[in-house]
């Protein structure tokens, strides 16, 4: 059985809360396409936002595509809707990611629509934690939101964490010396407050965060050696709390499983108060990114590191209209 299609409106609430997903240099390499006689909702992947230099493979794509995605599903079940969702539904075309049957019928997921509120509260925040340690259970609920997307998440133990802080500098070296990879964080990046104004993509000043003193944490810098006017130095905490989010598999359709798995987790963690920021700088080296797997973990393949903890919620990034990624046929 087959219910009416959604209105326009309610697709378009729905491209707005897939769009507040997190991605790479917050890109937003994202659109949508409504077939509205049919009630499908078709994601695809926007190669002019792509960041060939940082991302060759598109795994960060599929990533963020993937977190919007999982977002679409939250928002879908938030309304009342039990979309049917099919990730590559078209092998001959792999810039269409997935599509959303939104005109199925049965009961929404009752695990995802409570996470609703979450997708316009969560923000990356790349400001200092208090050091303070996530107890077992909520570790635990944020494994499990991991495991319903089919990927894993690992807290991995202190001897660890430090090697994955060695690969961040080690990451952060190697881009030092890449000028096409600097010049992309460049690109999608705003340090002067006057230059970001009026923009709705990348990461502004006001979002990097202060810059490190004394400790490590796995926190990108986006300066990159830029001025930025009234940042300073602030110590975060000595003890970060570290996941590793990962996979069996580490083809595309992997990809999107981390990413729908990421933005759960995320959202899990903004739904219980927590605070994060992401990065998978070392992980866009394929020399290195196999270091940070946790040799004595099942996990096969790292997506993404996450930094989870109590703490000041960061600034929203700038967002990209509707208009601009939803097409209505």
């Amino acid at each position: 059985m087959t219910a009416q299609p959604p209105d326009v409106d309610t697709v378009t609430a729905l491209v707005a809360d897939a769009s507040r997903a997190p991605s790479l240099h917050n890109a937003q390499p994202w659109s949508f396409r409504y077939l509205r006689d049919i009630g499908v909702l078709r994601l695809y992947a926007d190669p002019r936002r792509a960041l060939p230099h940082t991302d060759p493979d598109q795994r960060g794509l599929h990533i963020g595509c993937g977190a919007a995605l999982l977002n679409l599903r939250v928002s879908a079940a938030a309304a009342g809707l039990a979309p049917l969702v099919r990730l590559l539904p078209e092998p001959d075309y792999p810039d269409l990611l997935a599509e959303a049957h939104l005109c199925a019928t049965g009961p929404p997921d009752g695990e995802l629509a409570p996470l609703g509120p979450a997708v316009r509260r969560r923000h990356c925040s790349r400001l200092p934690f208090r050091d303070q340690a996530v107890p077992a259970a909520e570790r635990e609920r944020l494994c499990d939101a991991a495991a319903a997307e089919g990927a894993q998440l690992l807290f991995p133990g202190a001897w660890h964490i430090d090697s994955v802080l060695d690969l961040v500098r080690d990451a952060e070296g190697r881009e030092a010396l890449a000028p096409e990879v600097r010049g992309e964080t460049e690109r999608w990046t705003h340090p002067d407050p006057t230059g970001g104004a009026g923009t709705a993509d990348g990461i502004p000043g006001e979002a990097f965060g202060p810059r490190q003193r004394g400790t490590s944490v796995p926190v990108r810098d986006f300066a990159a050696g830029r001025p930025v006017p009234g940042r300073g130095r602030e110590p975060f905490e000595k003890s970060p709390n570290i996941a590793l989010l990962g996979t069996a598999h580490d083809e595309p359709v992997d990809w999107l499983c981390a990413g729908q798995a990421l933005e759960r987790v995320l959202l899990r963690a903004t739904a219980d108060g927590l605070v994060a920021s992401v990065t998978s700088q070392p992980l866009e080296w394929p020399e290195i990114r196999w270091a940070v797997r946790d040799p004595v973990s099942a996990m096969e393949h790292v997506q993404m590191v996450i930094r989870l903890g109590y703490g000041p919620e960061g600034p929203a990034a700038p967002r990209r209209p509707v208009t601009d990624l939803l097409d209505i046929l």
